[in-house]
Formats: structure tokens, C-alpha cells, sequence
């Protein structure tokens, strides 16, 4: 699923494949209480954070860079992972850095992330998890048409504590059933 890694653009962001060089401004946003309030993931340290540039790595996701279109701000992440050939399926996943919050970036950027998915990466469903109590997250997903489909009540523990998730998808319309 390696190919070249694709650049998109929308009309104030460039998504660009996550580079070493992105490696402090992934450990600001994943070390953040924030942004990793009801993310899966934090560091503590900016070599902690290095797994993560690994994982960004591996085959079973695409992971973008959102920055601005001169690229010399650095807004957040968001990508597909999970990514499953067989069942033609992946999860979204975003974060922003909190100064960039309210902005309507993931809103901008998330579209080209999904039509990337469905039609480079022929995927025929996309689906987010997103922790019942993160409302912003929610919002998103409803601005962004994904479907509220079920809620995984009591579904897995964090830091000790059981958590409830909302699972969002997305379908290709333009999908062919014999392309499956």
C-alpha cells in the first residue's frame, strides 16, 4: 500500500507525508493534555515520540501533515490507519495543535483525506471511533456527514478508567460491488 506518498491541498492547508523534521511539533500535540485528552496515544518525551514517527511509517495507515499551504506552519495530523485491503475499510484519525482549534481546519482538510481513501485506495468504508464524551469530535463528524452508528458502551479502559466510544462511518457511494 506504499506508493509514492500523495500531496493534497485545499484552499488554505497542504497534507504532506510526516517527515523527521515534524518530530517536535508531533511530540507538542501528542504530549499535550489537550489534545491527548481523548486521543489513544501521548508521549512524554520527544525520543517517547519517535514510536510514533515509526508508526506513521508502517503500511497499514497514510498519515498527513496539515500545515499551511507555504508549509512553514505546522497545524496538526490526520489520516487513515487500519487500512484493510480485504474489506476495503480504514479509520480517520485527526488532532490539532490547540492554537489552531476553531478554525474549520479539520473540517478543510478531513474531506481530502476521505476522497483519497475512496478513490485512490478504493475504499469502500470509513469509520471513526470517537470517545462518547469528546463533543468537538462529534460535531465533526456530523459537519462531515459521517453516520452515528452505535455506541461501544463501556469498550475499552484508559488511564484506569472505562470509556465509552462512538463509531461514525462514512461509505462510497461509487463503490462497485464487484470491485470487492
Amino acid at each position: 500500500m506504499k506508493d509514492s506518498f500523495p500531496i493534497l491541498k485545499t484552499e488554505r492547508t497542504s497534507l504532506r507525508e510526516i517527515e523527521e523534521k515534524d518530530l517536535a511539533n508531533v511530540f507538542a500535540g501528542l504530549s499535550h493534555p489537550e489534545v491527548i485528552r481523548y486521543y489513544g496515544v501521548s508521549y512524554s518525551s520527544l525520543e517517547a515520540t519517535r514510536k510514533q514517527m515509526s508508526w506513521f511509517k508502517e503500511g497499514k495507515q497514510r498519515w498527513w501533515a496539515i500545515c499551511s499551504l507555504d508549509n512553514q506552519i505546522f497545524y496538526g495530523a490526520a489520516g487513515l490507519n487500519d487500512l484493510d485491503n480485504q474489506a476495503k475499510k480504514g479509520e480517520i484519525g485527526f488532532w490539532l495543535l490547540p492554537q489552531f482549534w476553531g478554525r474549520g481546519i479539520i473540517l478543510e482538510a478531513v474531506p481530502k483525506i476521505v476522497d483519497y481513501g475512496f478513490n485512490q485506495l478504493n475504499l469502500h468504508r470509513i469509520e471513526a471511533f470517537v470517545e462518547t464524551e469528546n463533543a468537538n469530535s462529534k460535531k465533526v463528524m456530523n459537519k462531515l456527514d459521517f453516520r452515528l452508528e452505535k455506541t461501544l458502551w463501556n469498550s475499552e479502559l484508559k488511564n484506569g478508567k472505562s470509556i465509552s466510544l462512538d463509531v461514525y462511518s462514512k461509505t462510497n457511494l461509487a463503490f462497485k460491488e464487484d470491485e470487492f
